[in-house]
């Protein structure tokens, strides 16, 4: 986090488009409204836009906005995100849920800082910074054409990869400090005090939801004025995510030690009759009532060389 801050200190006087990377709840948006509230633009509105909580077919006008009559509906003409963000910051949350086909026209905002309204002529200037934000890998999706590349090199000009909270365990106990102090305030409560096993139990835990997560469960905490009472439930979630992962390891073990046992007896007893036949395959197929292309694939599949030179030094067949 140390080198993110250093990073975003140097960002903040650029007026650039910045692309921040990381899984759900790891304070993307946090970052975004920071990159705002510290720039040249910190004056004028900062936008949000989810992507992927707008339908495809709405989100062209909820950028861009529409003249009057340019579709049924249209009464008036209305005013997109990308004018109401005039001279601040425009953030596209969940980037990577985009429609291509409006991955085209954003681009073209971002390389000629204009636009037109469904159903206009009309050019405008979108004077804004574009800030965007994805839990996928857009390298993956370039890859796989699911997302522009000309548009991926032109929002990553400028990119921060949050770290999930397993990957910074080490910070767990400021932030704690932090929400407590934050959320007593909020709720009108007086701070709580974590003890040393309780905060020992939080660092243990992996946090799926990262920071969103541990920020509800110091909520709970409060609101409710047990921690130590949460502290246990979480200690229980951590042993049974423990069975959980050794059961698993277990039925794998198993299942290869399995899988091993049945694949020696079978080359066992195809060895024997093999050896029964002076390595004839074709009525040791016979023999084992099974196809001459079906032995073959056993043979190699155990391990047994297909033909009797071959075989010298390889174990002899049980009796």
């Amino acid at each position: 986090m140390g080198e993110i801050r250093k990073r975003i200190d140097h960002v903040l006087s650029l007026d650039l488009p910045v692309l921040i990377q990381g899984e759900s709840g790891t304070g993307k948006e946090v970052i975004a409204r920071f990159l705002h509230s510290h720039s040249i633009r910190r004056q004028a509105p900062f936008v949000k836009l989810n992507c992927a909580a707008v339908p495809a077919g709405l989100l062209e006008s909820e950028l861009f906005g529409y003249q009057k009559g340019s579709f049924t509906g249209a009464k008036e003409d209305r005013r997109g995100l990308v004018e109401i963000a005039d001279g601040g910051s425009l953030f596209l949350d969940e980037i990577s849920e985009l429609h291509r086909d409006l991955q085209g026209k954003l681009l073209r905002l971002l390389q000629e800082g204009s636009f037109t309204r469904i159903g206009g002529s009309e050019e405008r200037l979108a004077r804004i910074r574009v800030i965007c934000a994805t839990n996928v890998d857009l390298q993956r999706a370039v890859e796989t054409g699911t997302f522009r590349r000309d548009l991926f090199y032109r929002i990553e000009v400028v990119s921060l990869r949050l770290p999930s909270l397993r990957e910074r365990k080490e910070d767990i106990p400021k932030l704690c400090e932090h929400f407590l102090q934050k959320l007593a305030r909020q709720f009108g409560r007086q701070a709580l005090t974590l003890g040393p096993e309780t905060v020992g139990l939080l660092m243990e835990w992996n946090w799926p939801g990262n920071l969103r997560e541990l920020e509800n469960w110091i909520a709970r905490a409060i609101i409710l004025g047990d921690a130590e009472a949460l502290g246990m439930e979480l200690k229980r979630r951590i042993e049974a995510a423990i069975s959980r992962n050794a059961l698993q390891l277990c039925e794998g073990d198993l299942k290869e030690a399995s899988r091993r046992a049945t694949s020696a007896a079978t080359g066992a007893v195809i060895l024997k009759v093999l050896q029964a036949n002076r390595w004839n395959r074709r009525k040791t197929a016979t023999d084992l009532n099974m196809s001459y292309r079906s032995l073959l694939y056993k043979l190699r599949e155990v391990g047994i060389p297909q033909r009797r030179k071959a075989h010298r030094g390889f174990p002899p067949a049980q009796p």
